[in-house]
């Protein structure tokens, strides 16, 4: 029988009653790769993809984050075929605005007619009448924030809201400056940028949009492509006899009670792993030492 805990502990989305354990899963990986192409495609292994999905749900994670430019369509395709029909408390966060070009390019997509076309299909391969939650991509850089206007997509995405098509909206990849921007429009019930123990410049934004009771969701919370490295992220696992992937992840949950994690893995094994982490808990000298990777020491740090 798999242990179902409490992944973490749990968080409300603002204005919902959506509730979700702050251990998470990304689903990004459960698409394959050609070549130079990443995520995209269907994996070596489905069944294997399934497995990883059915596990992670039955452990208690009830928060997946998705999208239908993932593959493209595959990751999608994926979660409705291990997970639907779902159950009652999973919350599904897809995400819009990028459109896969043939070389496997990000491309941005932010007219009216991409955004409407990408919630549908978000909805049919998903399985759904309705989606819980899209984030509005922002898409002036691809991995990080850059300043733009936002304006005529997220009203595009909050047009859609009103049709009954998404209950909440949230955004990605953005700026302080485009979150004012987009909440004068419209709630949002969280932010995923960039964020780890060592890229965080996002730390003062953290703290605002936990005084606000938005979620903070970082993606690529273990590093993306590039794995965390550090002699001293891997000296703190030593001595806690546990992984430095489950060291980095006990960090951020740690690190602000309104974050939310979605590490991804195709592999039970990482899996495990990843789930693991939730039930680690760091000292105050430990985190200390761990805070120092990202240069200055945090001040008004919040814990779980």
């Amino acid at each position: 029988m798999i242990e179902q805990t409490n992944r973490g502990g749990s968080f409300t989305l603002p204005g919902t009653s959506m509730t979700v354990n702050r251990m998470g899963y990304g689903a990004m990986q459960l698409a394959g790769r050609d070549g130079n192409k990443l995520v995209w495609g269907p994996p070596r292994d489905v069944d294997g993809a399934i497995a990883v999905l059915r596990e992670a749900v039955a452990s208690g994670v009830n928060h997946v984050d998705t999208s239908d430019f993932y593959g493209p369509h595959i990751t999608n395709q994926i979660i409705k075929k291990a997970l639907h029909p779902y159950p009652d408390d999973l919350v599904i966060v897809t995400k819009v605005s990028a459109r896969r070009g043939e070389d496997g390019s990000w491309i941005p997509a932010f007219s009216r007619e991409d955004l409407t076309a990408a919630i549908h299909d978000n909805l049919r391969n998903l399985g759904l009448d309705v989606l819980d939650v899209v984030n509005l991509r922002s898409m002036f850089s691809i991995e990080v924030p850059a300043e733009g206007s936002i304006e005529a997509p997220f009203t595009v995405l909050a047009e859609l809201q009103q049709q009954g098509l998404v209950r909440h909206i949230g955004l990605s990849n953005v700026t302080p400056t485009q979150i004012a921007e987009a909440r004068r429009i419209a709630p949002i019930v969280c932010v995923q940028n960039y964020y780890n123990l060592t890229h965080r410049a996002d730390d003062t934004l953290i703290a605002d949009l936990a005084r606000d009771g938005i979620a903070y969701v970082p993606f690529f919370p273990l590093g993306g492509f590039t794995p965390l490295q550090s002699a001293t992220l891997s000296d703190v696992a030593a001595r806690l006899g546990a992984t430095p992937m489950q060291v980095a992840l006990a960090w951020l949950l740690q690190r602000s009670p309104n974050i939310l994690v979605i590490p991804g893995t195709s592999s039970i094994e990482h899996l495990r792993e990843n789930l693991g982490a939730a039930r680690l808990q760091l000292a105050p000298e430990v985190i200390a030492d761990l805070d120092s990777l990202g240069g200055n020491p945090l001040n008004g740090r919040h814990t779980s």
